[in-house]
């Protein structure tokens, strides 16, 4: 299991026996969470409630680790889950690329630990999976997902129409972006700002 390392996080893939802490973290985090996440597919199991699905879940992110698709991964802060940050929709060939997304427990958000997951998950995108763009899209009025990629200081690369479904409604993102020649200038930055 990969497991990567900041100065306060740990990033672990996420396995059946985080349901009940992943579970207690979303229930708290409802109104929070779910305005910005895409809607649930009409028939599925609740994977917040459903431990069968949060396993289905655990075991599709696997596969896609296998696979070379996906790297998700759980925030951990003092021993204690508190969020995820996921490397989705990664493309080999031309591309090399990869979209990064995170959500973490409002008890925790404004106090660095998304930066700090999110570079810590950069430097494996670029050093480990030799990656060569890594980008973030983001509602816009979402405030504190903004807020991360304002401390990182990552490129605005412009808004995409309708680009995600999100709870319900099509939703304009904005994009930010980071390719491996901007990491080659800014790793040591980044790394002494948020990791080391």
């Amino acid at each position: 299991m990969t497991t990567l390392f900041g100065r306060r996080v740990l990033l672990r893939p996420l396995v059946v026996t985080d349901f009940n802490a992943w579970r207690d973290v979303r229930r708290r985090n409802v109104e929070w969470l779910t305005k910005w996440e895409p809607s649930r597919a009409l028939g599925s199991p609740d994977v917040v409630e459903d431990r069968d699905a949060f396993a289905a879940r655990c075991n599709a992110r696997q596969r896609e680790r296998q696979l070379g698709a996906g790297y998700g991964f759980g925030i951990f802060v003092d021993g204690e889950f508190a969020g995820e940050v996921n490397l989705s929709s990664v493309q080999r060939g031309p591309f090399q690329s990869g979209s990064i997304g995170y959500w973490v427990d409002e008890a925790r958000a404004g106090q660095g630990y998304v930066p700090e997951a999110v570079v810590v998950l950069i430097r494996y995108a670029f050093d480990e999976l030799a990656l060569h763009r890594i980008e973030i899209a983001i509602v816009p009025r979402n405030a504190a997902s903004r807020r991360v990629t304002e401390k990182l200081g990552l490129r605005e690369e412009g808004i995409s129409r309708g680009y995600l479904e999100i709870n319900g409604r099509w939703e304009d993102h904005v994009r930010f972006g980071i390719t491996f020649d901007e990491w080659i200038l800014r790793r040591d930055e980044l790394l002494g700002a948020w990791v080391s």
